[in-house]
């Protein structure tokens, strides 16, 4: 019940600030994401790795309408890149891109200003001898994000892709997507979709899961698979065992801070496992979109909200 205004909150200044000035909410954000500068990101990327995890980098911000704000989210991908490869920590890291927050919603030439930049930070991820991964965003997006991912994987094949199953759209786009060397990261979805494009309920988006799920793991990339669900997680292991995948042929994603012990325990047992860390100073919406996916912290949150004077 409480899913929808969480996520509305989410774009209010008026809360992020209240938030951002209370020292209970720092624990929380903490939680979630390790920092604000690149520094946090490495720091937390080589704690990950020494775990035999691997890592997936996300410098948060979306929505720009600004292009020097676009330029500077670009500037930061670069520098990440740099400071991974200088460190030895290319080979277990790669970045994550959301297309909005490199100009994707500018007017008239967001769409082309999205591309050449998502083209600059692949050349500089290909120079630290990594990949990226364009993170999937809201429906109102989804063709233009798959239309600069097809342009990329002309010039950069290891280009990765994201889906959510939530979306009715997401089992063809699985299909489509499913070819050799083909990279597909498959979430359930954390936007706040309406019901003409989006499964609504639980169990029809987890429906969705599996069917996109056996779609992948049948055809010839590189499926990973996003999920903390443990019942997900089985699934995914049987299916990967009935379409004879070896370990090393698919991967499982967890988001920083939620089920670690879960995270060694697959990477123990011989699977690969990455992590996705966000960092940055425009951390607030992610964490809104976690809070609405845990009602434990939801309840936690409210009452930190209330006690302040």
């Amino acid at each position: 019940m409480l899913r929808q205004p969480i996520l509305l909150l989410a774009r209010s200044q008026g809360v992020k600030k209240l938030v951002s000035t209370m020292p209970v909410s720092s624990g929380i954000v903490t939680s979630y994401v390790p920092g604000e500068k690149t520094a946090d990101a490495v720091r937390a990327t080589s704690t990950l790795v020494d775990h035999g995890l691997r890592v997936t980098l996300d410098y948060l911000g979306e929505d720009t309408t600004d292009a020097a704000q676009a330029e500077a989210t670009v500037a930061a991908y670069k520098d990440v890149l740099a400071d991974l490869a200088s460190k030895g920590l290319a080979a277990h890291a790669e970045v994550s891109v959301k297309l909005s927050a490199i100009g994707q919603f500018l007017p008239d030439s967001g769409h082309k200003v999205a591309l050449e930049n998502a083209r600059d930070i692949c050349r500089a991820a290909r120079n630290a001898g990594t990949t990226v991964t364009l993170d999937m965003e809201d429906h109102t997006t989804t063709d233009s994000t798959l239309s600069i991912l097809r342009e990329l994987r002309k010039d950069f094949p290891e280009t990765g892709a994201v889906l959510q199953a939530m979306l009715h759209r997401t089992e063809a786009d699985c299909r489509a997507l499913a070819y050799e060397g083909s990279r597909v990261r498959l979430c359930k979805g954390a936007y706040m979709e309406p019901e003409a494009v989006a499964f609504q309920e639980k169990l029809d988006i987890d429906k969705s899961y599996v069917r996109c799920l056996k779609v992948l793991l049948a055809g010839q990339g590189y499926p990973m698979i996003a999920t903390h669900d443990p019942r997900m997680i089985h699934i995914a292991s049987s299916l990967a065992s009935r379409f004879g995948r070896r370990a090393g042929t698919y991967e499982f994603q967890m988001l920083y801070g939620i089920r670690p012990d879960e995270q060694k325990r697959l990477a123990t047992a011989g699977e690969t496992v990455r992590v996705y860390i966000p960092y940055g100073t425009e951390w607030y919406g992610y964490l809104m979109r976690r809070l609405a996916e845990k009602p434990q912290n939801l309840a936690f949150f409210a009452r930190s909200l209330v006690s302040k004077k």
